[in-house]
């Protein structure tokens, strides 16, 4: 038979694409998985609109991978002389005939099996692009707390809003408590708050498929000058786009108008922002302009609780677009994020805050129910003790929650607080390494990346999830047996005093 390439005769031989190639086409896939597979993890986990999502993203490292795998199982005859072998890219081997049935089963589903295994690592590719929301996704999402007193008491009955604040140069006087409506169903919850003197009202196109926009204007019908109103350039199914056209952006916040029973909302965030390109997007700002010019919209926000939280917040003041800030903001939150506060009052510029509830290690309070008649009051008046916040948002979610929260406006931190708070602290003093923080990397002569080991740590002692922990501590290119001879000039560095030595020394010894 004729050889494919040059035409002579030569023997049969089986052809085989070369191992070096197919490891240099895995890390293709791979390397695609980790920008572009990361890229739209991260838009999914920001929560941008998912019918929009640029799938193709996903589709090109899946395809590569599927590729390779089929290339590495598959063999093809062809006629090809030593010359030719010896030229290409391909190793030729001896043929034995066709193959017997039991080798090709084996061979499908060793291709099979490779399959699943290479789509995995491109997974783990882009969850490891992504890993900064690990955190995040932990301690406001996964982790209950204690939203609900299991007891109410009489004097919380029928209390009304007893303080109002700036909010920054909108000049709008807002209650200190204020209504998050992302788990509200039933509209009196919101009717008996603004009856209770409550004027701040935080919903959003993607709570409950807008049915919380919905609930809001019902429950405003004939109240609506009693209440300020903030939403999302947002739809239902997520949120807007960079690249979304003014037209569709205007649209959008005008689906929230009709929801809302409103000619006009009074502010408008950029919702869970965790990029600057995001936080910047002309077309967002082009809408804007055109909504406030059309009096649709007055002020605009921004909204994070995102891993970029530090550099979202402080371009967004340096900016001098945006009238408020909502911000993730509870008691043990690192010392220096005063700061940021601080320059929003400044500025002038409004602070909101959320996601008041979770704090510290994270852990269901309810082993202190007999020593805190609230905890959720103890937290507000934690938040509310600095005079820089302009009011906090909680989810109003029963009817009980009216009494309870309400109860907490315009007063001060008591002993029953700090007592409870203080306690909660002390379980956790000098353990925990708080998110976003990051302030002894630049200490540590090893660049060891610090707080990742606590965390794995943290994985291993308090959630029961050792193999985790020891997993990605094997990962690292450095660990904490260099802390043993270092001189630990991070010493002192920590903010919240976390003794950063020892506890490293111990992340060593539990994680391997």
């Amino acid at each position: 038979m004729p050889c494919g390439r040059c035409g002579k005769e030569r023997e049969e031989r089986l052809v085989h694409i070369r191992g070096t190639v197919i490891v240099a086409l895995y890390a293709v896939a791979l390397g695609c998985a980790y920008v572009l597979g990361g890229d739209l993890l991260h838009d999914l986990i920001e929560g941008i609109d998912r019918h929009n999502l640029p799938l193709w993203k996903a589709a090109v490292p899946l395809a590569l991978l599927l590729f390779t795998t089929v290339a590495a199982f598959m063999r093809r005859r062809r006629w090809l002389c030593v010359a030719c072998e010896r030229n290409g890219v391909l190793t030729i081997a001896p043929s034995a005939g066709p193959d017997p049935t039991r080798r090709r089963l084996l061979r499908l589903l060793g291709a099979g099996a490779a399959g699943a295994v290479a789509s995995l690592a491109g997974l783990a590719a882009a969850i490891l692009r992504d890993r900064g929301w690990i955190p995040i996704a932990r301690d406001f999402v996964f982790t209950p707390v204690e939203n609900t007193a299991p007891q109410p008491r009489q004097e919380w009955a029928g209390a009304r809003i007893r303080s109002y604040r700036r909010l920054g140069r909108t000049g709008a006087m807002v209650s200190d408590i204020s209504l998050g409506s992302a788990r509200i169903q039933d509209a009196e919850i919101a009717r008996r708050a603004i009856e209770r003197g409550l004027n701040y009202f935080d919903t959003s196109p993607d709570y409950s498929d807008a049915g919380s926009e919905r609930l809001l204007g019902a429950a405003m019908r004939g109240r609506r000058d009693q209440v300020f109103v903030a939403t999302k350039f947002c739809r239902p199914d997520g949120h807007l786009q960079n690249e979304t056209p003014v037209p569709d952006i205007v649209r959008a916040v005008e689906d929230s108008l009709r929801r809302l029973q409103t000619d006009h909302v009074d502010l408008i965030h950029i919702h869970s922002c965790d990029r600057l390109d995001r936080l910047l997007a002309p077309n967002i700002h082009e809408a804007f302009d055109l909504l406030k010019q059309q009096g649709k919209v007055r002020f605009l926000g921004v909204s994070t609780h995102t891993p970029n939280l530090v550099e979202v917040a402080n371009a967004a003041i340096d900016s001098g677009r945006f009238d408020v800030m909502m911000l993730a903001y509870h008691f043990g939150m690192w010392q220096s994020f005063g700061d940021i506060i601080a320059k929003a009052r400044a500025h002038d510029v409004g602070v909101v805050a959320m996601k008041t509830l979770k704090g510290a290690k994270h852990t269901n309070l309810a082993r202190f129910r007999d020593e805190a008649s609230s905890y959720a009051q103890s937290a507000f008046r934690w938040v509310l003790s600095n005079p820089d916040v302009s009011c906090l948002v909680v989810s109003f979610s029963e009817l009980a929650h009216v009494d309870e929260y309400i109860a907490a406006s315009g007063t001060q931190p008591t002993a029953g607080d700090d007592a409870l708070l203080q306690r909660y602290d002390q379980l956790i003093a000098g353990d925990y390494c708080q998110p976003h923080c990051g302030v002894c990397l630049d200490s540590c002569p090893h660049d060891l990346p610090i707080n990742d080991v606590l965390r794995y740590r943290m994985y291993a002692r308090d959630y029961g999830w050792p193999s985790e922990g020891q997993r990605l501590y094997a990962r690292l290119e450095r660990d904490a047996r260099l802390c043993v001879t270092c001189p630990a000039p991070c010493a002192g560095t920590c903010p919240i005093e976390v003794p950063i030595r020892t506890k490293m020394l111990d992340a060593h010894r539990v994680l391997t």
